[in-house]
């Protein structure tokens, strides 16, 4: 609707207003009344504006406020039912005779308004949590958020097709600003035309964590997402020893004590890395993928490797470069067309990445469909780890890069000179996805090579590389919590994330091995180890065992705006009844950590009284109410399975898994008139499973009389065992083969010993 100069549209959810004297916009949050986006300016030219009717592919019909501008230029603001963003979207013309390239196009500026001063404010982006004036920019997506309340402004690009989305944040006159842009290189515009440009999108929520995952979830609607079954395995890279690439004996040795010992938990995928490849190179690896080395660890060929690991019944996987080649290489040495080129002729290298394979070259798409039609089809290799992407945008190396830099987009020049950067390097995945096959899991390595890579891959790959390398040493450990927290929201939507192997290998301290298998296992990505499994004792290969398979949810960060890398982690399985909630304490510092949160804070109901199970320390956790309060030894964790307190027995957690019953429980009953508890359980053959119950009543308690499985169990030679400690009641089954296990335990009223609950 439009009043006198103000042009007005909306939703249940938010209302933009325009001012057609000012041309400035705003934007109100309808729950609250509250006007998050003022003083928003979109293009400094005068303009004609109007309500049309606004149609996406996506989000359907709704509403817009057209810009027209004298030159041609044109700038829509977008609302779609029930859709929590307003979008926006440039166009821009050429009335001119010759041609026109545009390098960096501002999408738009506006203030934030919280009812904080920026000075409260924080920032969250892919550089981090931040202050709103220390941010350097972030690429694809920010939020502005007052950390305490958790409410914020979320805005990110809704597509990345020919363009980079970056968003800068800085103080205005003590008020946080964003300016939103698109870095598309060179864009050239030809006399006449008219280039629809990338959507930007900008929403307010009561808690900027569910803006940041509404955003991922329109984002993977956009570029229609299906993500395959999320694998576990393992990657030669840091393996010590037979590390690299390994080699043919130890790889098969490998895999078949991977498949006996880790393949009935989840574990699936045996991962070649650098090193196998021909070729030769002075800057970064060797590049010719066509072939292996000639004296190399592989002498009977990639496709004998694959077989061995495929007759054992696990997917082989392998590492490769398919954007970059080395020009002064015997085997490119004829082929320089296939090379990206500066503007003096001579061919775009950048460190460690080689030479950029020009993706809009008709003989180097040639050659880059030929070699993942090799690698995938010939020799049988159904998971890439696709390394050294940003070489595909004709970008330079900025690694480790989170938040924005100058990495000279567009400083190279491409064969077909109407493509821009990204638009060639999403050709480029859209070309490996097609000759690999629909059947072929592509994880993308790695984003903070040239975050360029990152957004411009949205929709192309399976994973990706959230984070720089990793290693089993602390610091470097780290990088996959803090990458894979400051992430979470795209795990399961957009792509998998992968925050690079975790180790559970002697040389480093336990509480490390159990800690960073924990948080993987409870944030759910990618869970990839690199340890020489046949060399682990047993106890540390059984804690790889607790970690698979992932349990496919959605857990959140509790604190994720207030810790560089958050503490506290909630995963809630609604899946099945009753509901079962993990909560994960994580201290990732070198002291002693007294962590202290509202049980509304982290999720729970603060209203009711909890009891929790103690993963590690396997020991019951509790009564607590109103609050969850823990000291944490340094660097170390507690994975804690909570329920609220009943009057009567419930299953609380399991052995299986560190997350204590979600991945291997399927049913659970009380039968209050018979005082039995039952239940189905997913269970691993050869490995003690062990239910945890707590029996907890006033006055008499509760007795547990007996554990049985069903007749076909027993028929099975399913074995079990009863044990009470108290008002814990510990269940064992043991089978010797892995199955669905039909389980009950009898009760009555009645005293018993009782011991004390940790608090």
């Amino acid at each position: 609707m439009g009043q006198g100069s103000e042009l007005v549209i909306g939703n249940s959810l938010l209302e933009v207003r325009f001012d057609k004297n000012s041309s400035q916009f705003s934007i109100l949050a309808k729950p609250s009344r509250e006007t998050f986006v003022r003083e928003g300016a979109l293009n400094s030219e005068p303009g004609t504006a109007k309500i049309e009717v606004a149609w996406n592919e996506t989000f359907g019909r709704g509403q817009e406020i057209r810009i027209t501008h004298a030159g041609g230029n044109r700038e829509e603001i977008m609302v779609f039912p029930d859709l929590p963003f307003a979008l926006f979207r440039s166009a821009l013309h050429n009335p001119g005779h010759d041609i026109v390239v545009k390098q960096k196009v501002p999408t738009l500026s506006a203030l934030v308004d919280l009812g904080h001063p920026a000075a409260e404010l924080k920032t969250l982006g892919t550089g981090g949590l931040l202050g709103v004036g220390e941010n350097p920019g972030s690429y694809a997506w920010l939020t502005v958020v007052e950390p305490r309340g958790r409410n914020g402004v979320v805005c990110g690009w809704l597509t990345e097709d020919r363009g980079s989305g970056v968003v800068f944040s800085k103080v205005d006159n003590g008020r946080p600003r964003l300016k939103a842009q698109i870095d598309y290189g060179r864009l050239r515009l030809k006399p006449g035309a008219t280039e629809a440009l990338e959507t930007f999108a900008i929403g307010y929520f009561e808690d900027a964590r569910l803006g940041l995952e509404q955003w991922a979830d329109g984002l993977a609607a956009v570029y229609h997402v299906k993500l395959p079954p999320q694998p576990a395995g393992y990657c030669t890279w840091y393996s010590r020893p037979y590390g690299a690439a390994s080699d043919e004996e130890h790889l098969a040795e490998l895999a078949g004590f991977a498949v006996t010992n880790l393949a009935p938990f989840g574990f699936s995928v045996v991962q070649i890395d650098d090193h196998w490849q021909a070729g030769m190179s002075t800057n970064g690896p060797n590049r010719n993928f066509t072939t292996h080395a000639p004296n190399g660890p592989y002498p009977h060929g990639m496709k004998a490797a694959a077989d061995k690991i495929k007759a054992l019944g696990l997917t082989p996987g392998i590492w490769f470069m398919p954007f970059a080649g080395t020009y002064y290489d015997p085997f490119f040495t004829n082929h320089m067309d296939w090379f990206v080129k500066r503007d003096n002729g001579k061919p775009y290298e950048t460190k460690w990445g080689g030479t950029s394979l020009d993706m809009t070259e008709a003989g180097a798409r040639a050659h880059l469909r030929s070699t993942a039609h090799r690698i995938s089809q010939t020799w049988g290799f159904n998971y890439f780890k696709v390394d050294g992407l940003w070489t595909g945008t004709a970008t330079r190396q900025v690694y480790p890069n989170d938040g924005y830099l100058d990495d000279g987009i567009g400083d190279a020049v491409f064969h077909n000179p109407d493509k821009t950067d990204i638009e060639a390097y999403r050709d480029g995945l859209k070309l490996l996805r097609k000759a690999a096959g629909d059947k072929v899991f592509i994880l993308g390595c790695n984003g903070p090579q040239n975050m360029r890579s990152y957004g411009g891959a949205f929709g192309l790959v399976d994973a990706m590389r959230i984070g720089p390398d990793n290693s089993a040493e602390w610091e470097r450990l780290l990088r996959g919590p803090t990458f894979g927290s400051r992430h979470y929201f795209l795990h399961g939507r957009v792509w998998y994330n992968d925050p690079d192997p975790v180790y559970v290998r002697t040389t480093i301290p336990l509480n490390h091995a159990q800690l960073i298998c924990t948080w993987v296992a409870i944030s759910g990505q990618m869970d990839l180890s690199s340890e020489w499994l046949p060399g682990l004792p047993p106890d540390r290969l059984d804690i790889l065992k607790r970690t698979m398979p992932n349990h496919g949810l959605h857990p959140r960060p509790v604190d994720l705006f207030d810790e560089p890398i958050p503490c506290a982690w909630l995963l809630t399985d609604e899946r099945h009844s009753p509901r079962r909630d993990v909560v994960g304490l994580f201290n990732w510092d070198d002291t002693e950590k007294t962590l202290d949160y509202s049980l509304d804070r982290i999720g729970l109901n603060g209203g009711t009284e909890y009891v929790g199970f103690d993963y590690w320390q396997n020991k019951l956790v509790g009564p607590f109410k109103d609050r969850l309060r823990m000291t944490l030894p340094p660097e170390s964790c507690c994975s804690l399975a909570v329920r609220p307190r009943l009057d009567r027995p419930q299953l609380l957690s399991t052995s299986r898994h560190i997350t204590q019953g979600i991945v291997d429980v399927i049913e659970e009953t009380w039968d209050d008139t018979a005082k039995v508890l039952s239940g189905r359980s997913r269970v691993v053959g050869g490995d003690p499973y062990e239910l945890r119950v707590v029996a907890m009543a006033p006055g008499t308690g509760w007795v547990a009389e007996s554990l049985e499985v069903s007749p076909k169990d027993q028929g099975a030679k399913v074995q079990t065992g009863l044990k009470q400690e108290g008002e814990l009641v510990r269940a064992r089954i043991d089978s010797p083969e892995s199955r669905e296990v039909s389980w009950r335990i009898q009760f009555h009223a009645g005293d018993h010993a009782r011991t004390s609950a940790a608090q």
